[in-house]
């Protein structure tokens, strides 16, 4: 089995509702180990457009990383995720952000994701579940990527909306 950092978020619908059913997916092929808190955050690229919900999960598989992602896509897909623009609204995002110390980079997936070390939005809820964790190709554990960002956007904790075992 593979640890695996999943980063979830959701700025359309009901968000909170949308991340949830995610997780419930997530549980058909993975087994979850802990999901983080969830955080209302300040979208990123496109910022002309809803605040969104983000959270991590942790999830061991056995899929492999190409697999995986397309498991994603898979459940976005089912949750009426749209892809119309990049970085724009969405009922659900589902991102491979680590995959065990597995470094990929091609045209469809690159592990460990490519913006993790740059989003507030993504370090503050892995940092809640493994602070610890050292990334891939930074040598550093993520507390300290994230004591040293300059992403200054809000992001706030709403809550613990997911029971963790």
């Amino acid at each position: 089995m593979f640890n695996v950092f999943i980063g979830l978020g959701s700025n359309l619908g009901n968000r909170t509702e949308n991340c949830l059913a995610a997780i419930e997916h997530l549980s058909d092929f993975t087994i979850i180990k802990s999901v983080s808190s969830f955080y209302e955050t300040e979208p990123v690229g496109n910022e002309d457009q809803p605040r969104f919900i983000n959270a991590v999960a942790k999830v061991n598989t056995l899929l492999s990383p190409l697999n995986l992602l397309n498991s994603l896509k898979t459940v976005e897909s089912q949750l009426g995720r749209e892809r119309n623009e990049k970085w724009g609204p969405r009922t659900i995002d589902l991102d491979i952000l680590i995959y065990e110390d597995f470094q990929l980079d091609s045209q469809e997936l690159t592990i460990p994701h490519k913006e993790l070390v740059t989003r507030r939005f993504m370090l503050e809820p892995l940092c809640e579940i493994e602070p610890w964790l050292e990334h891939p190709t930074h040598n550093k554990t993520m507390s300290t990527i994230l004591k040293e960002l300059q992403d200054d956007r809000e992001v706030v904790i709403v809550g613990n909306f997911y029971k963790n075992n």
